[in-house]
């Protein structure tokens, strides 16, 4: 299973819907999970970021047809990933309602109006308390947990991508967020993307992973491709080390109803 996909409508990804779909079975893929960026909703006008609010009826609708045309072939899971942006969950879940995801991934892009996932901001950075953008980054994420807007946490730890890190431990921020997702009752993604940026390493790391199979908190796979190439990249590593770690199943989502599989 890939979980994590995008297209061209997000205006940073190439290829089309049905061209991952043709990657995840030519790669032997079970499950392909399409899951284009959710419509900004606090910067509206942000160009090549997401796909336009115009744009996600046809999203869905392409998404449905070809989930219909692949049966038998490919499960394919119409998704979507949401922005958590706090002051905006409920015009989020206004737009969720509208349609019938199979699961909805929970992701922070977004401190304010800086995306730092992004290369292109990086000098956002620039006269940050390192740590203390890590500490909001974090608490973002326990709200998005605790939203109930969002099936899965995306990429947990993304704010490393970039190989920013701050000099003090951030363990006691990590085990806080750990537990709100345990209490949340979400899954989180392992997204094996961070392995192509310079933090190299996948998203959430094997010390979050350990700590997640403590708690016994249910996983997906993702590979954040943006284009076809990237479906399922990276995952003889991920799946590795999920096996190490000790987890033996992964999870799906149908109708936003999650199930195990078997690794």
């Amino acid at each position: 299973m890939d979980y994590h996909t995008h297209h061209e409508r997000c205006g940073h990804a190439v290829g089309t819907l049905e061209e991952y779909i043709e990657a995840a079975l030519a790669k032997g893929l079970k499950e392909i999970g399409l899951s284009d960026h959710q419509p900004l909703i606090h910067v509206p006008h942000r160009e090549g970021s997401a796909m336009l609010m115009e744009q996600l009826p046809g999203y869905v609708e392409e998404a449905l047809a070809l989930q219909q045309k692949y049966r038998g072939q490919i499960d394919v899971k119409v998704g979507l990933e949401g922005d958590w942006v706090e002051g905006y969950g409920e015009q989020v879940r206004g737009l969720l309602a509208q349609y019938p995801f199979d699961y909805v991934i929970g992701s922070v892009h977004f401190l304010g109006e800086w995306d730092h996932t992004n290369s292109a901001e990086l000098s956002n950075w620039d006269g940050r308390d390192v740590y203390e953008t890590y500490a909001e980054y974090y608490r973002q994420v326990q709200l998005a947990a605790q939203s109930g807007l969002f099936d899965i946490i995306g990429h947990l730890d993304v704010i490393k991508r970039f190989g920013v890190k701050p000099e003090r431990s951030v363990d006691e921020l990590l085990e806080q967020t750990v537990l709100a997702v345990r209490d949340a009752g979400v899954c989180v993604e392992v997204n094996a993307s961070g392995l192509r940026y310079p933090c190299a390493e996948q998203f959430p790391s094997v010390r979050v992973m350990e700590m997640m199979k403590f708690h016994e908190i249910p996983l997906t796979v993702g590979s954040d491709a943006h284009q076809p190439g990237f479906v399922a990249e990276g995952f003889a590593t991920v799946y590795e080390l999920l096996k190490q770690v000790g987890y033996t199943h992964v999870h799906g989502f149908t109708g936003r109803k999650r199930y195990e599989i078997e690794i």
